[in-house]
């Protein structure tokens, strides 16, 4: 029930449309009552048991509000039709159509409002969940396979719709259409509807039984349907490697265990739910058919009930089941939405460790220099920085390089902030980045990245990314620094051809200068490039450098290195092994050291 409130919070945005969803269920419930009561004066007209009245009754107590009612009716059907039994027939039909009428009127405006207030609230939950998926760190993401968020903003997210949701409908309509009519049957017989009374708790403890594993089974089949969308999503991602190695039947064979898996669980799940439809069915019928006899003794024995009444009481006590169904559906539907919304709310409700400062700064420009003081961080149990001392200087390129593992990119992730250090600390201009705003830290800096971060859209809205109201000149200029202009304009739409999913109809080298290109434009004060050229043919390379070079001048610049022959410019260059800094200096100082970085130079020149 925790869960059901706080996904409830979603809803009060629309509680005007559940305000009038409860106003035209109550109505409803009313005439779903009087709709079927209304069938005594008929069968009383049937029967010949109609009493002619002269005068109107009068209402004595609430203890003869039936009688009252008998007597009314038959005072305005001898009033309407006379002698004629066929009129007093239409009349009493006419008023049972109307009734009927207005019954489903009322139902279908409850419905129509509750719409607004289920898929605002739908809505809202998926912007939420979203805003929060892209606050989170990347760390969170590391953890998580990417299939199993899909599932979670999408099928966990419906699943509270059709669960949780949908309860708002039946809340008041369903207990309200019960209650009036159970109000009805009081008037007609209380020893009648007494003895119902005995066998409802009876049918609503077989039921419970029933629905007490639903929860478990349905965060079986959740988890096992993000399971399969993480292996089509990995799938789709390394689809040319999957051919290249003969995988595809491995790969299916994954995919067909998982799907058996979902087959598996999702028949246990839709069994014990499907079993509840037929069993509340039957416990209803059942208590009908003891109905029939024990009202039967009272119609033909004991003569205490007229037939007409017996066979209205029949007609309500069987609208009874209806709603009492539906309760009971509801009651299974919470259960099964528990487990979505245990799976939505664990996104919603996770703490993100890099937060932005109560009175946190926004730093607009930079000064004097990025300092590394004694910082240590690691990702899990060791640590891969260690005791880091850095100091970068305005308008100073410092490259770093090192094996793999070093170090290298996980100075690049703290100085933007994506993870936080867990000892010492990061200034820029002598001030904490932690008492920075994220945003203006990072709107400090720009990030060429080894992987070319691309979008599916047109390549004028992948430059103008991080400056949106950026004029076309600006963008014009940004491209041609980044040698992306002439490459651009042979394409068939130029700036408006869109490029792919990932960017997947440019080169390596094309993609690459897009995303130099989108740094250009931001223009920040500060550049970060992790290892951009590592990944490109020679041609692509003197390009993509060329490009990084124009780029870089004018700015302080943090360059990861790759291949080495790229930063024998830089002002300083920093030579890592596992997470320390075992030399420092420029190119032809290192070089006369004979250390560590003339061996990393020296077996590059001997694999080219």
């Amino acid at each position: 029930m925790n869960y059901f409130k706080k996904i409830l919070q979603f809803a009060i945005p629309y509680r005007k449309y559940g305000f009038l969803n409860i106003f035209f269920n109550i109505l409803y419930a009313l005439f779903s009552a009087l709709s079927f009561a209304a069938l005594m004066p008929m069968l009383n007209v049937l029967f010949g048991k109609n009493k002619k009245l002269a005068e109107p009754p009068v209402y004595e107590d609430l203890g003869k509000l039936k009688d009252y009612f008998t007597d009314y009716m038959n005072y305005q059907i001898t009033q309407n039709s006379g002698d004629d039994p066929m009129s007093g027939l239409v009349i009493a039909v006419a008023l049972i159509l109307v009734l009927f009428f207005l019954k489903n009127l009322f139902n279908y405006l409850a419905m129509y409002f509750i719409t607004f207030l289920r898929n605002g609230a739908l809505k809202d939950i998926r912007n939420t969940m979203y805003k929060k998926i892209v606050d989170l760190p990347i760390s969170y993401f590391s953890e998580k396979r990417k299939g199993d968020t899909i599932a979670r903003i999408t099928s966990d997210v419906l699943e509270i719709q059709h669960s949780f949701l949908s309860i708002l409908e039946l809340i008041v309509r369903e207990p309200l259409t019960i209650l009036f009519t159970i109000l009805v049957m009081f008037l007609i017989s209380v020893k009648l509807t007494i003895f119902v009374f005995i066998f409802i708790p009876l049918a609503g403890m077989v039921i419970s039984r029933i629905g007490k594993s639903l929860k478990r089974k349905s965060d079986k089949v959740q988890k096992e349907q993000g399971e399969f969308l993480s292996i089509v999503e990995e799938t789709l991602g390394g689809l040319r490697v999957i051919k290249a190695f003969n995988s595809e039947s491995k790969f299916y064979q994954t995919f067909k265990n998982s799907t058996y898996r979902f087959f598996k669980f999702s028949n246990s799940l839709l069994n014990r739910q499907n079993l509840a439809s037929p069993t509340g069915e039957f416990l209803g019928i059942l208590v009908i058919g003891i109905l029939l006899w024990f009202g039967g003794r009272m119609v033909l024995i004991d003569q205490t009930l007229d037939p007409a009444a017996f066979i209205t009481y029949m007609g309500l006590a069987y609208n009874i089941l209806t709603p009492a169904k539906a309760i009971s559906k509801a009651s299974y539907a919470v259960k099964k939405g528990n487990a979505a919304a245990e799976r939505v709310l664990e996104i919603l409700q996770s703490e993100n460790p890099v937060k932005d400062p109560e009175n946190g700064f926004g730093k607009t420009d930079f000064t004097e220099e990025i300092r590394f003081d004694k910082v240590s961080f690691k990702y899990e149990d060791d640590y891969v920085l260690e005791d880091f001392d850095l100091t970068l200087k305005k308008g100073h390129t410092v490259a770093l390089v090192g094996q793999s593992g070093s170090g290298k990119s996980t100075v690049a992730n703290l100085i933007s902030r994506f993870y936080e250090v867990n000892h010492g600390k990061i200034t820029i201009d002598g001030m904490d980045i932690k008492d920075m705003t994220k945003k203006s830290l990072r709107n400090l800096m720009g990030l060429v990245t080894q992987d070319s971060i691309l979008f599916n859209d047109t390549v004028r809205n992948n430059i103008a990314l991080g400056k949106a109201n950026a004029s076309e000149e600006e963008i014009l200029a940004a491209a041609k620094i980044a040698n992306a202009h002439e490459f651009i304009t042979q394409l068939p739409e130029g700036y408006d051809t869109n490029i792919g999913d990932g960017g997947n109809k440019l080169s390596g080298g094309q993609k690459q200068r897009l995303s130099i290109a989108r740094a250009v434009l931001k223009n920040p004060p500060i550049m970060v490039l992790d290892e951009a050229t590592s990944a490109l043919d020679t041609e692509s390379e003197r390009l993509v450098q060329d490009a990084l070079e124009k780029m870089m001048q004018n700015r302080t610049s943090l360059v990861i290195a790759h291949r080495l022959s790229t930063i024998q410019n830089a002002d300083a260059i920093v030579v890592m092994k596992k997470g320390r800094i075992v030399e420092q200096g420029t190119h032809d100082q290192l070089m006369k050291s004979q250390k560590s970085y003339k061996k990393l130079v020296e077996m590059q020149s001997f694999t080219v």
